[in-house]
Formats: C-alpha cells, sequence, structure tokens
C-alpha cells in the first residue's frame, strides 16, 4: 500500500482535516461536498485515518444503504490496519449489525478488545458492560469487568476508579 504514504495523500487528508474542524470557515455544501470528497480520496489511496473518518461519516450518515455498506467496508480495513476508533466502530457496527454485517457477538467482542487493549476507553468501558452484566454473549465475569473497567479509567486519565457493580 505505498499510495497510503504518499505526500499528496496525507496533505489531502489533513486539509480535510482542517476543513472539518475549522469554525471560522462557512459550513457551505460546496465545502462540506470538497471535504467529503478529500476524504473519500484519501480512503481510496489506503490511507488508514481517512479511512475510518470517511467510513464512520459515510456508515452514520449516508443516505442510501449502499453508502451505509461502504462507510462499514471503510471501517473495517481501517480496523483491520489497527485504527483504534475504527475498531471500535466496527465493534459497535457488528453488536448491532447493518445490511452487510449481520449482528456477531464473537466479532463484536473481538473488535472491542482490540480497541480497548489500543487504548480506546469507550471500548474498554463497553466490555466491562457486557462482563457486568452479561451482554454480547459473555457469561457475568466480575473480575474480567473490572480487569477492562480499569483499563477503561487508564484510558480516560481518570484518578478515581470509577465504582461498579457486578451482578
Amino acid at each position: 500500500m505505498p499510495q497510503a504514504s504518499s505526500l499528496f495523500t496525507r496533505l489531502e487528508y489533513r486539509l480535510a482535516e482542517q476543513l472539518f474542524h475549522t469554525r471560522w470557515l462557512p459550513r457551505s455544501p460546496r465545502t462540506q461536498r470538497l471535504t467529503m470528497h478529500l476524504f473519500q480520496r484519501c480512503a481510496d489511496a489506503g490511507h488508514t485515518a481517512a479511512l475510518s473518518v470517511y467510513g464512520h461519516m459515510l456508515f452514520h450518515r449516508g443516505a442510501s444503504p449502499q453508502d451505509k455498506a461502504k462507510g462499514a467496508r471503510y471501517v473495517l480495513q481501517a480496523a483491520h490496519s489497527g485504527d483504534r476508533h475504527a475498531q471500535h466502530q466496527a465493534g459497535a457496527i457488528y453488536e448491532h449489525g447493518c445490511a452487510q454485517y449481520p449482528r456477531r457477538d464473537d466479532h463484536a467482542v473481538t473488535w472491542y478488545a482490540r480497541a480497548g487493549e489500543a487504548g480506546h476507553a469507550l471500548a474498554a468501558a463497553r466490555l466491562a458492560d457486557a462482563y457486568r452484566h452479561g451482554q454480547l454473549g459473555l457469561a457475568v465475569d466480575c473480575q474480567r469487568a473490572a480487569y477492562w473497567q480499569q483499563l477503561a479509567d487508564q484510558h480516560a486519565g481518570l484518578d478515581m476508579p470509577q465504582a461498579a457493580t457486578c451482578h
């Protein structure tokens, strides 16, 4: 994937990020189309962060089922490349399911675990909750719930661990 590291792709991605996050630039439809076009070009070039961001936007904001499916494919490609935000999103895709990717609790747990281990606090917290309440096909396990909650707190930078009861 040599294209993903090209200077031009990295510059396009940086511009797309700036357009997406800049408050002083008017949020015109033209600016939004340009931003989405830049994210798409970078994602198509294999830029991992662009795959994650653009895939997330398509999955959640896509007008058609085809957009949502394409977004899910981009997210899963970024997740396989190691992007922790995409790994968390992949867990959510498999937890809730969609047209192209039906609900699979085992896949959801795998992706949440990868994201949690990589430092994604929400993914670790989701696993803590799943172990605490016996969700996602997991048995109630207070020790694992405590492990994932501690990891979530650590990644979130909390000084005081949150008290969580196990049912």
